[in-house]
């Protein structure tokens, strides 16, 4: 099975079978660094998996909210007409900590802090923090990764 690893300070995404490389990408996590607690937009640390995987066969650029299209896909435009929204774009893996008391149950719950690695807007930088504790991918990026990423896929953030 593969697993993925993501390496804030590098601010890259590695899909890795056994120790072969599949896939690397840049990413963006949290602004506001590396962090488990509910609130805070920190990327969460740790052991985690693949609880979800949402938008197959979705457009490129679909757009959710609450994990669900909003029946939009992403333009310059529709970004103009809302300005400070959290682009949720293309796919979604939901992700969820598994280790207790470090990012699952309690205050620290990656999945109830809805963390996800999901596609942004390709103007929006990669490779520096962004996001609002999430990992923001290129969508043929995210794309790409989904494809290759069956549900609970081991992910490891650090």
């Amino acid at each position: 099975m593969p697993h993925i690893r993501i390496d804030i300070a590098t601010q890259k995404l590695t899909l890795l079978e056994d120790d072969r490389v599949l896939g690397a990408w840049s990413v963006s996590t949290a602004l506001r660094g590396p962090g488990e607690r509910q609130g805070s937009e920190q990327t969460p640390r740790g052991a985690h998996v693949v609880r979800a995987k949402i938008g197959a066969g979705s457009e490129a650029g679909t757009v959710f909210r609450g994990r669900r299209p909003t029946g939009e896909v992403w333009t310059p435009e529709l970004h103009a007409a809302h300005p400070g929204r959290d682009w949720i774009l293309s796919r979604i893996l939901w992700l969820s900590g598994t280790e207790v008391g470090r990012n699952r149950l309690g205050d620290c719950d990656t999945m109830r802090r809805y963390i996800y690695i999901h596609g942004t807007p390709d103007t929006e930088p990669m490779g520096e923090p962004r996001s609002h504790g999430c990992i923001r991918m290129r969508n043929a990026d995210v794309m790409a990764l989904f494809e290759q990423t069956p549900a609970g896929t081991p992910v490891l953030i650090g």
